[in-house]
């Protein structure tokens, strides 16, 4: 959430004396119109990342009362003290039985969901034997509370088609089921209906659904089919007023991914975390995917507000499906420290997969790590500061000087990943790396580890000396407005230079580093690597392609500032006297960077900006 705004007391008085005339209202059998969308919302339960284990990744849907209560016993014994609070029961909770087999329903709506008479699924008794009657899970809750920690559930989106199908009567109102359905449903889960928003009886529902997950001491909701495929705006305003509505603060979580950039402005607004990619599951390919959509969602992290890149799939997984044979996680023990180091950097939700009773000492030590936890738990300004397969991520410590810093080798073989201390304007640093709490020394100018193959580092450093970060510029083209770019932020030699739309990020941004004579080496951001004419000093023919290379003497990596007048100017190659051009003045992102004879061209005229 972006301004997050926490309510005055006089506020909090307020919205309780509208929520018992709304309840009034209610009770007279009367339908109320939604309040008006609150600018930002904070109801005060993720100040922080939440922390916490969720059934789906080793129960699927077929996670019973005894398997809920032994993962609650496990964190209050092992996680409490380190933060970890939440136990979810992931979906169909309220599909009868327990197998590996698909939980939905057949043509006629059988097997029939546990509900009640008002369309509020209940919990499966066959797995939950404690819900019998009208206890739903309120006895659950209660085993978990008295544990210290909070209970949470997972909502498909909208309402039975049970409930539909019967017609039922919407608590309070004078509303029916058929009134409220939109018609659409998940594809991957047939049992609900979406809801018609415009219709003010599709929020009495929520709010009646809400009303009950409140009774039963909920404290966290999980609502999937909502952010992917389809971003379902008006529904998500929906739980959020629902939640606000039934007198109990509860994390809101939207599920599957990913959930649409464009939409971040709104769902930062309106929930806690929300998902930025599919179903994540223990393979080096799809954690290796992450990287790129958590620095593309970054912008868009505040407090209470935290974008999230699904469940931890390690540990045993799989017990009963959903995907793979029962199993210790598929990654590395290299990989999973990535996994955990490439969370905490982000800020990103922790809510871990496996069956936690069947957890080894490593998978302990993961959990259980305080200095990595405080990077997720207690860190700002956390960024991608070079891309690529070697990749540096920093943040800040809060209240000090210090800085986090994550390293990261993407590649299948060991590799040196280094950061410039510079670019943190520190000349010198203390180092500690976090996950073994071993200090290594005062490093000065460049801090270089060795790093496995898909491996990751994660230290804190306290500096001892501080320089002036050098300055970094965008290059904007004159013709098509877009910046120059090495393209897919590649750190590799020979990485073309292309054009394309500002985006933020530090493969399109630039220094300019003294290379005597009048000339300049224009050095990435992003790779540390220099703005190149393909070929060497010998490649003078106009259409050369522009390269990014590993920086060195050659006069083919050294370029001339001439002014044009405007505040734009030419870029100009030493070793050919030619210009920087966009090949063939196009405006299409990705079109090729070359040098060419110089003339009076817009797509040879750069604006440099200051960043």
């Amino acid at each position: 959430m972006s301004h997050v705004l926490v309510r005055p007391r006089a506020g909090r008085r307020l919205v309780t004396g509208l929520l018992a005339a709304l309840t009034l209202l209610l009770a007279a059998g009367l339908v109320v119109s939604p309040q008006q969308r609150a600018e930002a919302w904070d109801n005060g339960v993720a100040p922080t990342p939440p922390l916490g284990w969720n059934s789906y990744d080793a129960f699927n849907w077929s996670v019973t009362e005894a398997d809920v209560k032994a993962n609650a016993d496990y964190m209050r014994d092992n996680l409490r003290q380190h933060g970890w609070q939440y136990i979810v029961v992931d979906w169909a909770w309220y599909f009868p039985g327990r197998h590996n087999n698909s939980p939905n329903q057949d043509a006629n709506l059988s097997p029939r969901l546990r509900m009640d008479a008002n369309g509020r699924l209940l919990p499966d008794t066959t797995r939950f034997p404690s819900a019998a009657g009208t206890n739903g899970f309120k006895p659950l809750a209660d085993y978990v509370h008295a544990q210290g920690l909070k209970f949470g559930v997972h909502l498909m989106r909208g309402i039975p088609r049970q409930a539909v199908a019967d017609n039922v009567p919407i608590l309070g109102t004078s509303c029916r089921a058929n009134q409220i359905n939109n018609s659409t449903t998940a594809a991957w889960l047939n049992l609900m209906w979406g809801l018609n928003m415009s219709n003010s009886c599709a929020q009495a529902y929520l709010d009646s659904v809400f009303q009950l997950l409140a009774s039963w001491g909920v404290d966290f909701v999980k609502v999937d089919d909502i952010a992917a495929p389809t971003y379902r705006q008006a529904e998500v305003d929906g739980y959020r007023l629902a939640i606000q509505r039934s007198g109990r603060p509860m994390v809101l979580s939207l599920s599957p991914g990913p959930t649409p950039l464009s939409s971040g402005t709104h769902v930062r607004a309106n929930a806690h975390m929300w998902r930025i990619v599919n179903d994540l599951w223990d393979n080096w390919g799809a954690l290796d995917a992450l990287f790129d959509p958590l620095r593309d969602w970054a912008p868009h992290r505040a407090t209470g507000a935290w974008p999230d890149p699904d469940m931890i799939p390690i540990g045993r997984l799989s017990k009963y499906g959903p995907v793979g044979s029962p199993r210790y996680s598929g990654l590395t023990a290299d990989e999973q420290r990535t996994m955990m180091t490439l969370w905490a950097i982000n800020r990103a939700p922790l809510m871990w997969g496996g069956n936690l009773v069947e957890n080894r000492a490593s998978e302990l030590a993961l959990m259980t790590n305080a200095a990595v936890l405080a990077v997720d738990q207690n860190s700002t300004n956390n960024r991608q500061l070079i891309g690529g397969t070697r990749q540096v991520w920093v943040a800040d410590v809060p209240g000090s000087d210090h800085r986090y810093v994550a390293l990261f080798n993407r590649e299948s073989a060991t590799a040196n990943v280094s950061l410039n201390l510079a670019d943190l304007g520190i000349g010198s640093a203390v180092v500690t790396d976090l996950w073994s709490g071993a200090g290594l020394g005062t490093v000065s100018g460049t801090l270089t580890r060795s790093l496995p193959a898909h491996g990751a580092g994660l230290y804190r450093l306290a500096p001892q000396t501080t320089t002036p970060v050098p300055a970094a510029y965008t290059l904007t083209a004159r013709h098509s407005g877009k910046l120059l770019d090495v393209y897919n932020a590649a750190t590799t030699d020979g990485a073309n230079v292309v054009q394309w739309a500002a985006n933020g990020q530090n493969n399109q941004r630039w220094r300019f580093r003294d290379a005597g004579g009048g000339y300049y080496n224009v050095v990435s951001v992003n790779s540390g690597k220099c703005l190149d004419v393909y070929g060497g000093a010998g490649a003078t023919a106009d259409g050369v392609r522009v390269v990014q290379w590993t920086c060195g003497t050659g006069t083919n990596q050294q370029w001339r500032i001439q002014d044009v007048g405007g505040g734009y100017m030419q870029l100009v190659a030493r070793h050919s006297n030619k210009c920087l051009d966009v090949n063939n003045a196009a405006t299409t992102d990705g079109a090729q960077a070359v040098q060419w004879t110089c003339g009076s061209g817009t797509n040879q005229q750069w604006l440099r900006t200051r960043v």
